[in-house]
C-alpha cells in the first residue's frame, strides 16, 4: 500500500495562509520545532481539544509537510475531496475499521512522510489530556520511525466544540525531543505491549505540557 500523492504547492499555500491567520489572530508561538527531523518518516503525536489543532500543529512544523488521516466520507464531494487530497490528507474507510487506517498510516510513514496524529482518538470535551488508544502503540511499534510528542495549548479556549467561532486566545505548540524507534524495543512482549507504548506516549505529551507552562 503506497501513500497517496498531494500538491506541494497547494499545501504550502494553504499552510502559509493558516500560519498568517494563527500568528496574527491567535499569536501563535512555537517551541522545540527543531526536534522534528528534517527528512524521513516521523510521527507527530499531540493532544486534541479543537478543530484548530491540525492547522496549529501543521503550521508549527513548517519545515515538514504534515499529513493527516481523514474519514473517506469527507472526500465524497468532488471539489472538497480534491482539495483534501491536494493538501496531503489521507482518506481512510470507516467500513474497514482501525486496521485499514493503521495500514495506511504505516504506509505514509514508511514512504518517508511526516504524519500528524492525535492519540486520544477524538477531541477532548473538557480540555484535559486523556489516555492514548492502544492502536497508537501498534502503529508506533510497526512503523519503526521517530516519534515527536507535542502539546497544543490555547486552542480549547479559542475554539472548543462548544464554540461557534474562533476566539483570539493565544495558541502555543511545544514539541518535545524525538523518541527514537529503538526506545520501544525495550517494552516487553505480551498482550499489553501496545497499551504500555500508548501510555508512554501520553506521558511524553504530558511532559510537553509542563514545558508549555514555563
Amino acid at each position: 500500500m503506497s501513500a497517496p500523492a498531494y500538491s506541494l504547492r497547494l499545501y504550502t499555500l494553504s499552510r502559509d495562509i493558516l500560519w498568517l491567520f494563527l500568528k496574527l489572530y491567535n499569536r501563535l508561538e512555537v517551541r522545540g520545532a527543531a526536534h522534528i527531523p528534517a527528512t524521513g518518516g516521523v510521527l507527530l503525536v499531540a493532544n486534541h481539544v479543537s478543530f484548530l489543532d491540525p492547522p496549529a500543529l501543521g503550521c508549527a512544523a513548517r519545515h515538514r509537510v504534515v499529513r493527516y488521516m481523514a474519514r473517506d466520507t469527507l472526500f465524497e464531494n468532488p471539489l472538497f475531496g480534491r482539495l483534501l487530497r491536494n493538501v496531503a490528507a489521507v482518506p481512510i474507510s470507516r467500513d474497514r475499521g482501525d486496521i485499514g487506517a493503521l495500514k495506511k498510516a504505516i504506509a505514509v510513514l514508511k514512504a518517508g512522510d511526516c504524519l500528524g496524529l492525535f492519540p486520544e482518538g477524538t477531541r477532548s470535551s473538557d480540555g484535559r489530556l486523556h489516555p492514548a488508544k492502544s492502536g497508537v502503540g501498534f502503529l508506533i511499534d510497526k512503523a519503526g520511525v521517530p516519534v515527536v510528542p507535542a502539546f497544543i495549548d490555547g486552542t480549547y479556549r479559542a475554539f472548543s466544540r462548544h464554540h461557534k467561532w474562533i476566539r483570539p486566545y493565544k495558541v502555543r505548540v511545544t514539541f518535545g525531543p524525538a523518541i527514537p524507534p529503538e526506545t520501544f524495543e525495550c517494552f516487553p512482549d505480551g498482550r499489553d505491549r501496545y497499551e504500555r507504548i500508548a501510555a508512554y506516549i501520553t506521558e511524553q505529551i504530558r511532559k510537553c505540557s509542563l514545558q508549555t507552562a514555563h
